[in-house]
């Protein structure tokens, strides 16, 4: 056999071997880039329902472990919203400013976010029924979901908080009064996490999600929405990396037993 029929040989041999490769499922799947496939977390839930609201971190550290989040600002100043790499404040009188990397952050989550699946949404009539379509996205009842909805509401009703000052109080008392704020007929995006049960005293189990609308005119924690027609977006992440104040009031806070104080202060059901 010369040279050209050997070659030809070798190359039918390759072709074959790949097909049965492909035909047995053991064709390799691009791997994730390297740390894009973690839902990073500045503090705990329970920290931050015990009065924990000292920053832990920045906005700078947050935007480089993710590119969208939820979380709060320093002293509870208003509610975070990482959208697209850029750091929002929904403040207490329904303001919306764009945040330095210099702003502290007690407590927030965030990943970088790469769409696992999708679905069209349409004719939603409330914040339960939001849920349970996005329910249909997650990938099981025990892994995190990081997930983001762009579309047109009939109505969005969220909340935000006030900046405290020290001695800072509890989570729930604050939100005793907290500042809400409606809208009809705007254009958004909705950002946030499912975290399991088990998470329980890290965050809180089951779906949070915080609001901006497009026109800049407002956002927040979300209460109570009707959704249009929009897109949902869904990004499984298997991997928790927790980063913990340092401190001394997060090392003296009670952190237990505040599981109704979470779903109080948040107005969420609690995972079923």
């Amino acid at each position: 056999m010369n040279r050209r029929e050997t070659d030809i040989a070798w190359g039918w041999i390759v072709l074959l071997l790949s097909g049965l490769l492909l035909a047995n499922g053991c064709a390799t799947a691009p791997a994730p880039a390297p740390g894009r496939e973690v839902l990073y977390q500045v503090s705990t839930l329970q920290a931050l329902l015990d009065g924990v609201y000292d920053g832990a971190a920045t906005c700078g550290q947050l935007r480089r472990n993710g590119d969208l989040g939820i979380g709060t600002f320093e002293g509870l100043d208003g509610e975070l919203i990482l959208l697209d790499g850029r750091v929002w404040q929904a403040a207490a009188d329904g303001r919306i400013r764009a945040m330095p990397d210099s702003a502290p952050i007690p407590f927030a989550c965030a990943t970088f976010f790469d769409s696992d699946r999708s679905a069209v949404l349409r004719a939603l009539p409330d914040a339960v029924s939001l849920r349970q379509q996005l329910d249909a996205l997650r990938a099981g009842p025990n892994r995190f979901c990081a997930v983001r909805v762009d579309g047109r509401f009939a109505k969005v009703k969220v909340r935000s908080v006030p900046k405290q000052a020290k001695p800072y109080p509890p989570l729930a008392e604050v939100t005793k009064t907290q500042p809400v704020f409606e809208f009809e007929n705007v254009e958004g995006t909705l950002v946030g996490f499912w975290f399991p049960a088990w998470c329980a005293g890290v965050n809180l189990p089951g779906w949070h999600l915080h609001f901006l609308a497009k026109d800049g005119r407002g956002g927040g924690h979300l209460l109570e929405c009707a959704l249009t027609e929009g897109v949902a977006q869904a990004d499984d992440t298997l991997e928790l990396r927790l980063e913990l104040p340092g401190g001394e009031s997060f090392r003296d806070a009670r952190l237990e037993g505040r599981a109704a104080e979470a779903h109080a202060a948040e107005q969420t059901p609690t995972a079923k």
